[in-house]
């Protein structure tokens, strides 16, 4: 019973290690990558020796978590067209040079790290336009190098200079150039078609020569082998004609004959012989001025391409000179006009500004002087309501406490004599009168008084109505006022002229 637990135990134990096995080799496995033969497996992060990353072309390698991460180079080639065209060469003139390359990531150790370093995370497209524009950079410089007639005549020197140049450029990066393909060259001042026009009239000429002299030959050659069979033809003739003599040698006229046919078939012979010499001389001679045209053209061309093609490039050179400096007049003067109309207008803008400034000033200075004078109006006008109303309750209280209207009014009339008696003693207090002289007709008005009665009547009958007001509020009048009787019903006239004086 105890042994059957601790197989179950032991069962238990190498589950769990199995487990655990087999979870690491998932593990280990899932780390490893493989790199495949298009692409280039970039390792970075902490891998050792002092560098940045660790590259693989093909093989395969271990990423260790957390510390290392991995990425791909792609291999695939990339095509670029490059359409250069006004490169300067040796000689200033300017050369149209299409081209195309292909150019892909290199695989050569220590020029994958340049890859790896500065084109990692990068896309095709983007690591085309890069060597698209190193290249063209390069191309620039070789054509600065080399002559027309280089650029033209020697393709491969050509080609061997522009992959010299971009190959070192190209590996800085990490790329390498696979392929170069110089397409037709041409020039905006023609020199590489005058060129072309050289060769092929040159290449011309050598050809007529040729097949001058061809047939020079073969009329000559001709000429010969004719020569020849009338030469063999008579000898066979004279062989038949000696045959016969000799068959015939009693015949005593054979001898005669004989020599006369030998004599005219040498004859005919030399003169054949002298028609054919002529006549090959002449075709000689024909076809040597022929050769000689040819040649004094070619020369005309040589020297037409030697004298009048630089003239025609200098000029072209020198109207693009003038071209090139009157643009560069125009633009500095359009400089100096927009650097002009820029200042005007700062200026322009500075005024406005200062205007719109001083107005702003102006407006909030205007502003602040209403809101002023609107807040002291509002306090004036507020402080006369409240003293309206205080003035309003303290005669409703007046009037309450009085019981009527009338006693109320009364009573602020009495408030205000004082006032009114100080303004009239003040008015008259500055007077001096020392004397008062009358100056009266006698003559009565039509209430039979005089003017000076009537006067002194009017101001002694103005008295009694004020000290009767005066005393109902208990105010005393002054004594030069005089002094009103309580029995006198109203005063009495004075005399006709006189005039009384007190004080």
């Amino acid at each position: 019973m105890n042994q059957l637990p601790e197989s179950f135990l032991v069962i238990g134990l190498g589950a769990t290690v199995a487990v655990l096995v087999f979870g690491f080799v998932i593990w280990f496995v899932s780390r490893y990558r493989r790199c495949p033969s298009d692409k280039i497996l970039v390792v970075y992060g902490k891998v050792g020796g002092g560098k940045s990353a660790r590259c693989h072309h093909g093989g395969a390698s271990f990423i260790w978590p957390v510390v290392q991460d991995y990425q791909f180079l792609d291999l695939t080639p990339i095509p670029i067209e490059i359409k250069l065209e006004g490169a300067l060469s040796k000689q200033n003139i300017r050369v149209n040079t299409p081209s195309s390359f292909m150019v892909g990531i290199s695989t050569e150790p220590g020029v994958m790290e340049n890859a790896a370093e500065r084109l990692l995370g990068l896309g095709l497209d983007e690591i085309k336009d890069l060597a698209r524009d190193i290249i063209f950079g390069q191309m620039r410089v070789v054509i600065a190098t080399m002559n027309i007639e280089e650029i033209n005549a020697d393709r491969d020197k050509l080609i061997a200079n522009i992959s010299t140049g971009v190959e070192v450029e190209l590996k800085k990066v990490g790329l390498r150039l696979i392929n170069v393909n110089i397409q037709d060259i041409t020039d905006a001042s023609g020199y590489i078609d005058a060129l072309g026009r050289e060769a092929a009239s040159k290449a011309i000429n050598e050809a007529k020569i040729k097949v001058a002299l061809a047939d020079r030959d073969g009329q000559i050659g001709a000429a010969d082998a004719h020569r020849d069979q009338r030469v063999r033809v008579a000898e066979a003739n004279a062989t038949a004609v000696q045959g016969e003599n000799r068959s015939k040698v009693e015949i005593a006229n054979s001898d005669a004959a004989r020599r006369e046919q030998q004599a005219e078939a040498e004859r005919k012979a030399s003169a054949a012989e002298k028609v054919a010499t002529a006549k090959a001389l002449e075709e000689s001679y024909t076809a040597e001025q022929r050769a000689e045209q040819q040649r004094a053209e070619r020369d005309k061309a040589t020297q037409f391409a030697n004298t009048v093609v630089p003239a025609e490039i200098a000029k072209e050179k020198q109207i693009v000179d003038a071209e090139a400096e009157a643009e560069r007049v125009r633009r500095t003067q359009k400089g100096e006009a927009d650097a002009v109309r820029l200042i005007k207008q700062a200026e322009a803008d500075g005024i406005k500004m200062v205007q719109f400034a001083e107005a702003d000033g102006l407006r909030a200075k205007f502003t602040a002087e209403a809101d002023g004078i609107r807040l002291k109006l509002l306090a004036e006008a507020e402080g006369t309501e409240a003293l309206l109303k205080k003035k309003a309750e303290g005669f409703r209280e007046l009037v309450a406490t009085t019981g009527s209207a009338d006693a109320a009014r009364s009573l602020l009339v009495t408030e205000q004599l004082p006032a009114l008696v100080r303004e009239q003693a003040t008015a008259i207090s500055n007077l001096k009168i020392d004397k008062v002289t009358v100056w009266d007709s006698g003559k009565g008005g039509a209430d039979g008084k005089t003017s000076t009665a009537g006067f002194v009547s009017g101001l002694m009958g103005a008295l009694p109505p004020l000290h009767e007001l005066a005393g109902n509020v208990g105010i005393k009048m002054p004594a030069f006022t005089g002094e009103v009787k309580p029995e006198a019903a109203a005063p009495a006239a004075p005399a006709k002229g006189a005039v009384e004086k007190k004080g």
